[in-house]
């Protein structure tokens, strides 16, 4: 696979614009490479086009020529896609495919790819769109290094990326592809919590927002646990000792974890 594949983007919309502009603004990838497709191409041609790649609806021709595709349909879409583009045979010369579909796992997409194509599962998060993100992949059977480096490739520019086992992929979707919701939620609690203590409202977002950006960075700079870390703003008889327990009172670790349960639940039932 060359350094640089011919990629086929299949769906043009948040995800699949948030990659390729990765690819194109932050890691230089050559534009002229890249060939998006969606069902309304008009609505899309403005962003295709301060891109400068190709975009269409003729997923065909844009699957025979890529060495890369990306999958960035729904998952109610993808049967009849990959049905559609195997029985044409465009997918005859078994390029890597990579499927950001939740809930669709590995064995669906064997099945309804030619025998032998490369396949690699991924979950990125919707802060991938402005290069903050977070994406997991999961190789299928035969992958090799090389295809899964070409994978990588694809979200590095985006941000972080970590290899784990198919197995884990439900619970994936619901902390880190859920997660961004889950956390906009408790960062609005944050920020009403300050409006009822008399600041302005947008000082108040502000102060949430970056005390949940520096308190989320700590943890990932340092590699400390969450909890030691908390425990060093926790003093004696102090607010912060007083909030908490306030919190503990509302069950919010009970709560917030069994959202998480809930939405690994239902992901695991939308392929």
């Amino acid at each position: 696979m060359s350094h640089h594949p011919k990629l086929a983007i299949i769906g043009f919309g948040t995800m699949g614009q948030a990659i390729c502009a990765g690819l194109v603004e932050a890691s230089g990838y050559p534009a002229s490479l890249i060939h998006a497709v969606d069902v309304h191409p008009a609505a899309m041609k403005a962003r295709a086009d301060a891109l400068g790649i190709r975009l269409s609806k003729d997923v065909e021709t844009a699957a025979r020529e890529a060495e890369v595709v990306l999958l960035c349909v729904k998952p109610k879409d993808l049967k009849e896609l990959l049905s559609g583009l195997t029985a044409s045979g465009v997918l005859d010369h078994k390029p890597l495919m990579v499927s950001i579909a939740a809930g669709t796992n590995l064995a669906f997409l064997d099945a309804h790819t030619p025998a032998g194509t490369p396949l690699v599962r991924a979950m990125p998060n919707t802060p991938c769109s402005i290069r903050k993100g977070m994406t997991v992949l999961s190789p299928g059977k035969g992958v090799t290094e090389a295809q899964l480096d070409a994978a990588r490739a694809l979200f590095e520019p985006l941000g972080r990326v970590m290899d784990l086992e198919e197995k884990h992929m439900d619970a994936v979707t619901g902390l880190s592809a859920s997660g961004p919701a889950f956390i906009f939620v408790i960062l609005e609690a944050l920020a009403e919590g300050g409006v009822q203590c008399g600041l302005p409202r947008g000082v108040a977002v502000e102060l949430a927002a970056q005390a949940t950006l520096g308190a989320a960075s700590m943890v990932l700079e340092t590699g400390r646990h969450p909890a030691a870390l908390k425990d060093e703003v926790t003093t004696p008889a102090g607010c912060t000792i007083a909030g908490l327990l306030a919190l503990e009172d509302g069950r919010i670790r009970s709560v917030v974890a069994r959202g998480i349960e809930r939405a690994a639940q239902v992901a695991g039932g939308l392929g």
